[in-house]
């Protein structure tokens, strides 16, 4: 094993060089404390299916957790197995970093995983039926209908649907067309009178006719349209025999760069555009079929859509599950089956019948999403662009709400005459479209907007409101770990601190003037800011928690995100673990670092949270008490955060502040509820530790109920 993988990253050896076996034996140890970062990616995606099949999380609600695990398994081959796939066809010998398999082995070991994943996701889908039907859902078969039911659903289709239908059969006439991405297609093997075999083929997602079927004479039970397109397909063929049939869903590759489509005379809003139109045609990355299916027919998809068989994938669910929203509109008086109702509170930090500015000039303010309300935020800005001292108004906007206040409230700033410069980041993944519409608004009314820099992302969440005093100026700033979303800030969990502090406001300065020229950050004092100055500033704290250790003091570091894969910070946290400080990390996706082995990471503790809420802000600290830092973030430990992208992590200096993150981490490191515990084999285990259990997430929206009833 050792030897093979030398051989994938440096060729042929001796062997028998006891130097090279010395390496040879670093390396093994090496491995053996990492996890593929696709596979554990994979493992994440499982943990958000266990939802789907947690009998303690309300019916109604698992019901979101099996749609949300398709729906993150599709984004997954649209970029990371169309990645892996491209990479395939390159002459040059890629190798993956840490578990050192080539991509074509984490094709395979994907292709695997994801075929146990919807056995699985099969079973829950089955179960989560089942527990319908006492609630007066269902989701029913043809041939449980009787034959007067029959009778009136074959009128629907006459009359509602095969109207709208474009039937084809593949042959010289009427080539194999295009199959859009994840749209679904009905799939026949038709046989002629003289035994001759064609495919058949059906549109099945016009948008013209509904999805959910409602049976007249059962109220609650419905028939997908796809299924009864597929039972009556025979009628569509009259001249054929139809041999087989199934329900077909192809997956394309999502993963494309803007600099493919470079266009000297495209502006960099026209070339995001052109990217988007090509997105829809790339290649496919998998093929479902509902039904198993002849292999001729198989092999004829195999052939029309340029794809090996083994990205074939037999599915036993309906093919496109956001279905199961409108179910959960049918069940909407049953509340028990739905979580008990939350909406975000008011923080106790902030009297909105005042000046957020002037409170803002007294104390720091920490806002906590989705447990406290964004408004604070948005009355802010909405005093900003009121305000006549105010001058500027800079945001770094990278996902926002579809109907945003938050945009409103800058447009507005421009037409009051502010400056206001907003960087857009036109390539947010799959929100590219809504950025350019918004980036378009904020345009015509007067706002300067930026696109990005040039080879890296703009990640970070920034605003800074620059106000013009007696003095001079002051700034007013917000640096946060999530989007300025409306929608998402009462989905996701995220913290957003606003300062009054000066040299905050000027550093975040420097980061909107760099961004201005098309510049990076090279130096910073306080803030931490990618792609120059954080990796290594990270390092740095690393290194002097571990000097601490070495001088006999206790080392202590703990740190949530959502990804861990930089290999660079992966091995500095080995080294810490090594020389014994506590590293406590709270990782809700990818965990490339495998804790727990003995002489390598024994002193690391990796927990996952996968709840009601999207984890999703970002906390770093580094040492404890009086020694302790703490820095709220956009920035996963990830290279493609610490080297590629423009992202900012702020200090915290208000000890309140430092007190109330340092115990939500806390809690969340307790939370044995939702909380699953990766041990020394890379398996996420069931743990407990308090009595009753604790979920961190209903803690603290506990927590703010209480807070806003003693105000």
């Amino acid at each position: 094993m050792i030897k093979e993988i030398i051989k994938k990253i440096v060729g042929k050896f001796d062997f028998k060089n006891k130097k090279i076996l010395k390496e040879c034996v670093v390396m093994k140890n090496e491995v053996s404390s990492y996890t593929n970062r696709e596979l554990s990616w994979l493992q994440f995606n499982e943990r958000v299916l266990n939802e789907a099949g947690n009998p303690e999380v309300p019916l109604a609600e698992r019901l979101s957790f099996i749609s949300i695990f398709q729906t993150n398994l599709d984004e997954f081959f649209m970029v990371r197995v169309g990645t892996l796939l491209m990479q395939m066809q390159s002459s040059e010998k890629i190798v993956e970093n840490k578990t050192y398999m080539t991509s074509k082995e984490q094709v395979k070991a994907i292709l695997k995983e994801t075929k146990r994943l919807e056995n699985k996701k099969g079973k829950i889908y089955e179960q989560l039926m089942g527990e319908l039907e006492p609630k007066g859902i269902r989701i029913i078969n043809f041939n449980k209908l009787s034959q007067e039911e029959g009778a009136m659903l074959e009128e629907y289709f006459d009359t509602h649907i095969a109207p709208f239908l474009s039937p084809m059969i593949i042959g010289k006439q009427q080539p194999f067309p295009f199959l859009a991405n994840k749209q679904l297609y009905a799939i026949v093997l038709l046989s002629t009178s003289k035994g001759k075999k064609k495919i058949g083929l059906v549109p099945c997602s016009n948008g013209v006719f509904k999805r959910l079927i409602e049976i007249p004479t059962r109220p609650g039970n419905f028939m997908l349209s796809e299924e009864l397109i597929l039972h009556f397909i025979s009628k569509l063929y009259s001249k054929y025999t139809v041999a087989e049939k199934s329900i077909l869903r192809i997956t394309r590759n999502a993963d494309i760069d803007a600099s493919e489509i470079y266009d000297e005379d495209l502006d960099y809003r026209d070339m995001m555009e052109q990217m988007i139109k090509k997105r829809t045609r790339l290649d496919a990355v998998r093929i479902e079929l509902s039904r198993n299916m002849d292999d001729k027919i198989k092999k004829e998809l195999s052939h029309f859509t340029n794809i090996g068989s083994e990205y074939i994938l037999d599915v036993k669910t309906p093919l496109d599950l956001s279905f199961v929203f409108s179910l959960q509109a049918y069940l909407k008086e049953q509340t028990e089956l739905f979580y008990e109702k939350h909406t975000p509170r008011r923080s106790p930090a902030l009297d909105l019948k005042r000046s957020i500015f002037e409170q803002i000039e007294e104390k720091d303010v920490l806002l906590s999403y989705p447990y406290e309300s964004m408004k604070p935020f948005i009355q802010l800005l909405q005093e900003a662009a009121d305000d006549d001292s105010v001058v500027s108004i800079k945001m770094t906007l990278y996902r926002v709400a579809e109907r945003s206040k938050i945009i409103d409230t800058l447009i507005e700033a421009a037409e009051n005459g502010k400056e206001v410069v907003v960087t857009v980041e036109l390539r947010a993944r799959f929100d590219e479209a809504n950025n350019i519409e918004m980036s378009h608004r904020l345009e015509e009314a007067g706002c300067q907007i930026l696109y990005g820099l040039g080879n890296y992302k703009v990640h970070s969440k920034l605003c800074l409101i620059t106000r013009k005093t007696e003095d001079g100026f002051s700034y007013i700033t917000q640096i946060g770990t999530g989007n300025y979303n409306e929608k998402t800030a009462r989905l996701y969990t995220d913290l957003s601190l606003i300062t009054a502090k000066q040299s905050i406001g000027a550093e975040t300065a420097m980061v909107f003037t760099a961004l201005q020229k098309g510049e990076i950050v090279e130096e910073v004092k306080e803030l931490l800011v990618a792609p120059a100055c954080l990796q290594n500033r990270i390092i740095d704290m690393i290194d002097y928690e571990i000097e601490k250790v070495k001088n006999k003091k206790d080392g202590y570091i703990g740190l949530k995100f959502n990804s861990l894969t930089d290999k660079t910070l992966i091995k500095k946290l080995i080294e810490a673990s090594q020389v014994g400080v506590k590293i406590e990390l709270i990782i809700r996706g990818i965990c490339c670092l495998k804790p727990g082995i003995a002489g390598i990471t024994e002193n690391i503790r990796v927990i996952s949270i996968v709840g009601r809420y999207l984890e999703h802000s970002r906390i770093y600290i580094f040492g404890q008490k009086d020694d302790e830092k703490i820095y709220i973030s956009s920035a996963d430990l990830m290279t493609r955060n610490t080297l590629r992208r423009v992202e900012v992590a702020v200090p915290i200096y208000d000890e309140d502040i430092k007190h109330r993150i340092r115990n939500m981490f806390d809690i969340m490191m307790r939370d044995d509820k939702k909380g699953k515990e990766q041990n020394s084999s890379g398996i996420y285990c069931e743990r407990l530790i308090n009595t009753p259990k604790i979920d961190s997430q209903e803690y603290f929206y506990q927590e703010a109920y209480k807070k806003e009833t003693n105000m």
